[in-house]
């Protein structure tokens, strides 16, 4: 791999889009790929080589704050920054009632999807230049019914990253939030289990469209 070649983090790369992302982004980048399950990412390994691109593997919980300072300093030791990220780490606690909602479903659920981020951000930021792109995704589920885990915690990431966005416009990085149609992804059949899978999008088709959508095809 040339060491001048342009980078592409994914954060949640493993599997469903993020995987579909990393794919699609190793025809142009280096693909510095993350996620907790490292079987599955070989597989996406395997499929990069497949195709004539290049990963690195990081196997991390993006929640170890210590883990993803380790990961950032290595890539402005290796690289000097970061093109492209694309943050597609989320957690969705089972489908219940308010009521039930308890301590170890909404914990994780406000670490991963808000106090990662969060500090993502923080330390990604000196990494990204005026012409780098963070890609973010919208899921909205706020106040629908059994949704309260996943739609508050979804809300409030989108609330930070909306404030981000607002805030480079003139001088970058170029913070962008798409909205991905309802994908054939585990974490939607564990949402809406019965549900006709022919009618929803296939990862592969929606990450090309995503980039495009983000400016970055």
């Amino acid at each position: 791999m040339s060491e001048t070649k342009k980078i592409a983090l994914v954060t949640g790369a493993s599997r469903g889009l993020g995987a579909a992302l990393a794919l699609e982004l190793s025809k142009t980048h280096h693909v510095m790929a993350v996620a907790r399950t490292t079987g599955a990412l070989e597989e996406l390994d395997d499929k990069i080589q497949a195709i004539g691109g290049s990963a690195t593997l990081a196997p991390m919980d993006i929640t170890d704050k210590g883990a993803m300072a380790h990961l950032c300093r290595s890539i402005h030791d290796r690289w000097g920054g970061v093109d492209i990220w694309a943050h597609t780490a989320i957690y969705g606690p089972a489908m219940m009632p308010t009521p039930d909602l308890d301590d170890k479903g909404w914990k994780r659920a406000m670490d991963l999807n808000v106090e990662a981020t969060r500090n993502l951000i923080f330390m990604l930021n000196p990494l990204l230049s005026d012409k780098s792109t963070a890609m973010f995704f919208h899921d909205d589920h706020a106040g629908e019914k059994y949704f309260a885990g996943y739609g508050a915690t979804k809300a409030a990431q989108m609330a930070l990253v909306g404030s981000w966005a607002a805030e480079t416009t003139k001088l970058g990085p170029n913070v962008v939030i798409t909205t991905p149609k309802p994908l054939a992804t585990s974490m939607r059949t564990r949402f809406f289990p019965g549900e006709d899978r022919s009618v929803l999008a296939r990862v592969e088709d929606e990450a090309p469209r995503l980039l495009k959508e983000a400016g970055l095809r």
